[in-house]
């Protein structure tokens, strides 16, 4: 129970603080991938934020296991927090913890939970295709065969895949560029799926009370 009490504590200290650092590392690694006339000095710089960052992120990961009393099944237990390990650039889709965290130190939310929903899968869907479109872009970029020339064309390509819309003029050719695909397209189908199940939900809510708060017919 002290464990549960201590990791609360922690979450709370410290999820605001790591997902600014979530941000300013996928500003950093935008930085590295579009800005290519930069000096060397501030594209290593830029990398030497991202290891700094990287080993902060690994540090609380750490600190969480250590916290929560379950051993390996930590990994299990908590996949956001091991994913956003290995990978980094997802760390912005902590973003729903954050709005916990907020909502607990103002007491009562002053969204329904329809609209937090909403706003939540909004918010994860732009940072997901954002930190999508980079990487995409930064494996695709001058490949042989490649459709994606541009960081537009790779933005235009993100929006396509998480809408499960899939136009086709813009693929990825490259093993990676395809497999990140895979993993957006299903995000994509969780994503959309949490906005339009919770949008039903409020209107049949909506359409009940209307129908309870009207006169009975004469």
């Amino acid at each position: 129970m002290d464990d549960d009490r201590r990791y609360g504590r922690w979450e709370q200290r410290t999820e605001i603080p790591l997902f600014t650092a979530a941000v300013v590392f996928l500003a950093a690694y935008a930085v590295r991938v579009l800005a290519t006339g930069l000096p060397a000095f501030w594209r290593d710089l830029c990398g030497l934020v991202m290891l700094v960052l990287w080993l902060l992120f690994a540090v609380d990961y750490a600190v969480r296991w250590r916290l929560s009393g379950l051993g390996p099944r930590f990994v299990t237990a908590h996949v956001l927090h091991t994913a956003v390990v290995l990978l980094p650039l997802l760390r912005p889709l902590r973003i729903v913890p954050l709005f916990d965290v907020v909502q607990r130190r103002r007491g009562q939310p002053r969204l329904s939970l329809y609209a937090r929903v909403i706003s939540y899968a909004g918010l994860s869907t732009v940072l997901l295709g954002f930190s999508g479109a980079l990487t995409v872009y930064q494996v695709e970029r001058g490949k042989p065969g490649t459709t994606m020339h541009t960081f537009g064309d790779a933005v235009w390509w993100a929006a396509s895949t998480l809408s499960t819309v899939g136009y086709g003029d813009v693929v990825p050719v490259t093993f990676l560029g395809r497999a990140i695909a895979i993993a957006m397209m299903a995000c994509g189908l969780a994503l959309l799926g949490a906005v339009t199940g919770s949008f039903s939900s409020w209107l049949m809510r909506t359409f009940y009370r209307e129908g309870d708060e009207r006169p009975p017919g004469r």
